[in-house]
């Protein structure tokens, strides 16, 4: 695909002609901290049940639930929900 040590062609050059940016090539997608994964399954779990609650409600069920979890605001929970 593409070669870092190309003799004539930069990274630079090499990407535009497999149509990607530079940036996208030196990405590293990182994982999901520990935190966020037990929320998902905690929200994955309840969900089903309770498929009208809203934001705040989750919010205060995630709150009420077991586990130390941190005191957060109206949008930390809302990108772990479907």
């Amino acid at each position: 695909m593409i070669e870092r040590n190309h003799p004539k062609l930069s990274v630079g050059a090499q990407c535009p002609l497999l149509s990607i940016s530079r940036s996208s090539f030196y990405y590293a997608p990182q994982g999901e901290t520990a935190l966020n994964l037990d929320l998902m399954l905690l929200i994955d779990k309840q969900f089903p049940e309770t498929p009208f609650h809203g934001i705040r409600q989750m919010t205060w069920h995630l709150q009420k639930s077991e586990g130390p979890w941190p005191q957060w605001g109206r949008e930390s929970p809302k990108t772990a929900m479907p």
